[in-house]
């Protein structure tokens, strides 16, 4: 099975530097596949804080996971500053598709990759509904 390339810098709009810890390696000398995901829910959970689209404890909407995927092109280790970059695939009525590109800091090419899948929900209900207007201009900025 070949594979595509690894992602380059150019293809991220935003960026997130977070800094490898002791507890994110594994018994392999690595950082765990586990973190990764971390990683992308806060870049993309601390980018929408940031733009003041939400609010965790009381906003409405909020927007839930659905999905998450990532491939894995090289190993980032502690200690190790890591650049997450983050850009907005796809945008539904609903959903949000973000790609996400986790650098070694100063690196060209990503040692991992992937999406994750929000839906816009209404608080209470936990049912779908619209991408509010002001959220699709800030998400359209990063697409």
């Amino acid at each position: 099975m070949s594979r595509a390339p690894a992602a380059t810098r150019s293809q991220f709009k935003v960026w997130r530097k977070i800094t490898t810890r002791w507890a994110d390696n594994d018994v392999y000398g690595h950082v765990n596949n586990t973190v990764y995901y971390e990683w992308f829910d806060s870049a993309v959970n601390a980018w929408m804080v940031e733009q003041g689209m939400l609010d965790i404890a009381n906003g409405d909407p909020i927007a839930l996971v659905v999905e998450t995927r990532c491939s894995y092109a090289a190993a980032l280790t502690f200690p190790e500053d890591v650049e997450v970059g983050l850009a907005v695939g796809q945008l539904g009525r609903s959903s949000i598709r973000y790609r996400i590109g986790v650098f070694a800091a100063g690196v060209g090419s990503a040692a991992a990759e992937g999406e994750f899948v929000h839906v816009v929900v209404d608080r209470a209900s936990r049912r779908p509904t619209d991408i509010p207007p002001d959220w699709r201009r800030k998400l359209e900025a990063i697409s």
